[in-house]
C-alpha cells in the first residue's frame, strides 16, 4: 500500500505540473495576441499622376489623404515628392477585421477611393487629372519652343589678394651676459635675454594670410619665437621673439586679402517630356529665368516670384534642404 501511494503521489505531481505549464503557455499566447490586436498601424505611400507611361507618373504634392477605420479618422497631406504617412490606433483589429478605406483629394484630379487590404505594404495611389491631356493640334497657329535652358545665379564668396604687408623689427640685446635669475633668460637659464614684439593690422574687411616671421640679421640661432599670434591669420597679427645673444633683426610678412560676395551666373538644361518641362535649382539659386526660342526667335523669360510665363503654367515645390523643384506645363497653342 505505501508503494502504491508513492506512485499515485508522483503521478499527481506530474499531472499538476503539466496543467500549470499548459496554463502558462496559454496565458502567454493570449498576451501576445492581445498586444498585437492593440498595435497601431502605420500606412505609408505616395500619390502620383495616372499615366500608362511610367516617366509621366509625376508626384502629386499637397493631396489630402483621409484614412477611415470604423469610427477612427486620420488625415494627412502628401509632400513635395507625393509621399504620405498615416498612423491608425486600431484596437482589436484581429477580432473585428475592420477594413481601412482611403479617400484622396486634389483640386486638379478626380477623387480617388481605395480599400487597404494589407496595411503593411507600400501604397501607390494614381490619380486621374480632371483636365484632358490631349496634345495640341499641329496647325500653323501653334508656336514651337526649342533650345530651352534655365539661367540663375548663386551667391559666392571669393578672396582677392590686395597686397603684401612687411614689418622689420630688432630684438636688442648683448650676448654672454649671465642671467643670474633676472629674467628674461635663455631657455637653459644661463644668459640674459631680451624680447621684442611686432604687430600688423590689415584694416576693416581685410585679413592676413600666409603670415611668416624670419630672422634676417644677427646671431639668429640664439633666438626663438616666444609668442605666435600670426600663423592663424586674421585682421590683426603679432609675434614676440626672444633673443639671448647680440641684437638680431626680424621680418614679419603676410599677404593681405579681402573677401567679396557676388552673384555668379549658372546655366542648366531642363528635362522635357511631352508637354512638360522639369528642372531643379539648389537652395541658394536665385533669380531663375528661362531662355528659349519661340518660332526661331531667342527670348529670355524671367520667372519672378509669381512664376509667370506666357507659354506655360509653372509650380514650385521645395524639399527639406530647401532645394527648388520647378514643373511647367505648356499652355494650349504651344509645343516643344
Amino acid at each position: 500500500m505505501p508503494e502504491n501511494r508513492k506512485r499515485i503521489g508522483r503521478k499527481g505531481k506530474l499531472l499538476i505540473a503539466s496543467c500549470v505549464a499548459v496554463a502558462l503557455a496559454t496565458a502567454i499566447v493570449v498576451v501576445i495576441i492581445s498586444h498585437r490586436e492593440h498595435e497601431a498601424v502605420t500606412l505609408v505611400g505616395a500619390v502620383v499622376r495616372q499615366d500608362a507611361d511610367p516617366a509621366k507618373r509625376t508626384p502629386i504634392a499637397d493631396a489630402q489623404i483621409t484614412a477611415t477605420e470604423g469610427r477612427t479618422v486620420v488625415k494627412a497631406r502628401s509632400d513635395s515628392l507625393g509621399a504620405f504617412e498615416l498612423t491608425l490606433p486600431s484596437p482589436n483589429r484581429l477580432a473585428q477585421k475592420r477594413p481601412i478605406t482611403l479617400s484622396i483629394e486634389h483640386p486638379e484630379y478626380r477623387q480617388l477611393e481605395l480599400t487597404v487590404k494589407s496595411p503593411d505594404r507600400i501604397l501607390v495611389a494614381a490619380m486621374t487629372p480632371t483636365r484632358s491631356e490631349a496634345p495640341p493640334a499641329l496647325t500653323t497657329s501653334v508656336v514651337k519652343i526649342a533650345n530651352v535652358s534655365v539661367r540663375y545665379s548663386v551667391q559666392s564668396t571669393t578672396r582677392v589678394e590686395v597686397g603684401t604687408a612687411v614689418k622689420a623689427f630688432e630684438v636688442v640685446n648683448t650676448g654672454n651676459v649671465p642671467c643670474d635669475g633676472q629674467g628674461p633668460c635663455s631657455p637653459d637659464g644661463r644668459w640674459k635675454a631680451a624680447t621684442a614684439t611686432a604687430s600688423l593690422d590689415a584694416g576693416e574687411q581685410n585679413e592676413f594670410r600666409n603670415a611668416r616671421v624670419s630672422c634676417i640679421a644677427g646671431p639668429c640661432p640664439f633666438t626663438k619665437i616666444d609668442s605666435d599670434q600670426f600663423s592663424q591669420g586674421g585682421q590683426s597679427i603679432s609675434v614676440t621673439v626672444l633673443n639671448w645673444s647680440d641684437t638680431t633683426t626680424f621680418l614679419l610678412e603676410a599677404e593681405v586679402v579681402r573677401s567679396t560676395t557676388g552673384d555668379i551666373g549658372r546655366v542648366s538644361y531642363p528635362f522635357i517630356l511631352g508637354q512638360r518641362l522639369n528642372f531643379s535649382l539648389p537652395a541658394n539659386g536665385n533669380g531663375p529665368s528661362i531662355e528659349a526660342e519661340l518660332d526661331g526667335i531667342k527670348i529670355v523669360f524671367p520667372l519672378g516670384p509669381g512664376l509667370c510665363l506666357s507659354w506655360a503654367s509653372c509650380k514650385l515645390t521645395t524639399d527639406e534642404e530647401k532645394n527648388q523643384d520647378y514643373r511647367c506645363e505648356l499652355k494650349p497653342g504651344y509645343t516643344f
